[in-house]
């Protein structure tokens, strides 16, 4: 097999009975109630909140600022209309005010009503569901913070690297079978051979723990000690004159770096 292929650095998954299992079963009360059970359940016929008075404002200019500026793309678009909306008077932002203000007490009564037709077992599953979507969501903004600040990425196993060099090259016709062969092919070989991927899973290690050192001092400096892995790993207190002298290049770096944004 050649070293080429492209997978991430997240180990494969495969897909277990277990799991295919517990999908069809869905609601646990057989396939023929299933369908009904899980729409009666889900937040989909939920009532949506209404829109915000800028997000209404956008609704309503977005076609025709298109059409005047087809030169610009959806970001420089909304960038665009963000600067109109800001100096637009306030009798006119008070129409889109009053249109949102109106919508939400249809939402609210709306919402009463759909409160109201649940059974208790429906109102906690819909509450779960909810903290579920919200979890996934303060995951996801999280993730997007660390990339934003550089975070290095975490190591490959040498079972990673197996796979992103011949992926391409492994028999299947679907990205799971593909993973199904490569893992069996792994599991199959010897010592000797897996060793130059364990090798290179180690190099990626040591990358890995030295790029965080730098990322980790780089997070102090800003004043984000929360995103360091552990009290161990924080720097030791220093003495206070050197803690003065930290907290006033944290703030010399904090003004450079809002200095930066705002020229931006």
């Amino acid at each position: 097999m050649g070293r080429r292929g492209g997978l991430g650095r997240a180990g494969p998954r495969l897909p277990s009975a277990l799991t295919v299992g517990v999908a069809r079963r869905g609601c646990g009360i057989g396939r023929a109630a299933e369908a009904g059970c899980c729409r009666a359940m889900s937040s989909a016929e939920r009532p949506k909140q209404p829109l915000s008075a800028y997000f209404r404002f956008l609704r309503d200019n977005q076609p025709a600022f298109r059409q005047q500026n087809p030169e610009l793309n959806s970001l420089e678009l909304v960038k665009k209309l963000a600067g109109v909306w800001r100096e637009l008077p306030a009798s006119q932002k008070q129409v889109y005010e009053e249109a949102r203000k109106t919508d939400w007490r249809k939402y609210e009564e709306q919402l009463a009503a759909y409160k109201a037709q649940l059974t208790p077992a429906q109102a906690a599953a819909l509450k779960e569901e909810r903290r579920k979507r919200l979890a996934k969501r303060r995951s996801f903004r999280i993730k997007r913070e660390l990339t934003v600040l550089g975070k290095p990425k975490r190591p490959r196993s040498g079972f990673n690297i197996f796979v992103s060099e011949n992926f391409q090259q492994s028999k299947g016709l679907s990205p799971t079978a593909k993973l199904k062969q490569l893992f069996e092919t792994w599991q199959n070989l010897s010592s000797s051979q897996k060793q130059p991927y364990l090798q290179l899973a180690q190099d990626d290690k040591v990358r890995y723990q030295n790029e965080m050192k730098s990322w980790e001092a780089k997070m102090v400096e800003l004043g984000r000690e929360d995103l360091i892995r552990s009290r161990e790993q924080r720097p030791k207190k220093k003495t206070d004159t050197a803690q003065e002298g930290s907290k006033a290049s944290l703030r010399e770096s904090l003004a450079k770096l809002k200095l930066k944004k705002s020229e931006e």
